[in-house]
């Protein structure tokens, strides 16, 4: 394990001396991973240097044992070398962790897509549940977001809302949550007070960069519409709103948020840029896949992973068998108690098959 922390420290010294050179932003692409790399061997560097000082005690500590002849003194040492033993443990599995490969999109920005399932009014009811569920864990984690389309249900909540969320580590927080949430439930709309099963799917997808995916104009074709539904003379009648088609990938977006048609195609753009980002990543992930399963973090959006029952006020996460019984904190925001688990098995997996 030495071996490879003085490697690490290697690593973190080169990459420093090439951020500063002067000529280090003259590639973007380059500086954006160079960046991400320093500042992830940073915090094992920093791991590194405290564990490399708990060594050096261990060995004074030691000396003084085979030195000392005083049975007073010798009995402080040994529960101070216990103790050193204890710290060395801790962090040796803290560093084991921060050693393990991260995924390179782990640091981007996060794109969180929701939109009502099986289940009607109430549906989109719980789709906007889950949207102000997500929201207040960003603002726990001191995040932002920022919403970027909405298509509101007839009785409250969302048929579709996607958002950007902004903050350290975003996506790599995110990204356990793609998949089928179902709720069971009285839903308001219910006169005889029978719990009903309804469904949203989340779709979590990193943020793409201009420079993460090249989109060609040609394979690229827009119709310019008037919009529907609310909204007033002019949004009715002038052609604000956008259709995109992705030739390559069949991949539809529509805008209609905005008055401007300018600013309803830089959205549709951003938005059709993100999800040909990710249906590429998919495709890595399932070639990845061969080699390594992961139930956790698989992205499967067609797989129910998450149950939500409120009578009963339990969450369970399907994947890895976890059940808690805490459901009005978890739907405020307090989602640490379930993601936190989802990552420790997503590594515990990777050290299981030798990715680390």
């Amino acid at each position: 394990m030495l071996d490879k922390l003085k490697n690490i420290a290697h690593r973190f010294e080169e990459v420093k001396l090439e951020l500063s050179k002067p000529d280090a932003v003259n590639d973007m692409k380059a500086y954006t991973a160079l960046t991400k790399e320093y500042k992830d061997l940073d915090k094992i560097v920093s791991k590194i240097r405290d564990y490399e000082l708990v060594l050096t005690n261990i060995d004074s500590t030691k000396a003084l044992l085979h030195s000392e002849k005083d049975e007073e003194m010798r009995e402080m040492a040994k529960e101070e070398l216990s103790s050193l033993e204890d710290e060395k443990e801790e962090m040796e599995a803290v560093i084991k962790d921060l050693m393990i490969p991260k995924d390179p999109e782990d640091s981007k920005n996060v794109v969180l897509e929701i939109r009502a399932g099986t289940g009607g009014d109430e549906a989109s009811i719980f789709a906007g549940d889950l949207f102000r569920m997500y929201s207040r864990y960003a603002e726990k984690k001191g995040w932002q977001v920022a919403i970027t389309s909405i298509q509101e249900g007839t009785s409250g909540g969302f048929k579709e809302i996607i958002a950007v969320i902004s903050g350290e580590d975003a996506f790599g927080t995110m990204k356990f949550e793609s998949g089928v949430h179902r709720v069971q439930r009285v839903p308001a709309t219910e006169s005889q007070g029978r719990i009903h099963t309804s469904a949203a799917t989340v779709a979590c997808m990193p943020e793409a960069e201009e420079f993460d995916i090249e989109l060609n104009d040609a394979d690229i074709e827009i119709e310019r519409t008037t919009s529907t539904g609310p909204g007033g003379q002019s949004v009715n009648t002038t052609y604000s709103a956008i259709k995109l088609f992705h030739k390559p990938t069949g991949i539809r977006v529509s805008m209609q948020d905005e008055k401007s048609q300018l600013k309803n195609l830089a959205k549709a753009m951003k938005v059709l840029r993100n999800r040909v980002y990710d249906l590429e990543l998919q495709k890595r992930h399932e070639e990845r896949s061969s080699l390594r399963k992961s139930y956790v973090s698989s992205g499967d959006r067609s797989a129910k992973i998450r149950t939500y029952n409120f009578p009963q006020g339990r969450v369970t996460d399907h994947r890895i068998n976890l059940t808690l019984y805490n459901l009005g904190p978890i739907m405020d925001g307090d989602l640490d108690g379930i993601i936190e688990p989802l990552r420790l098995a997503e590594n515990a997996e990777k050290l299981k098959e030798g990715s680390f």
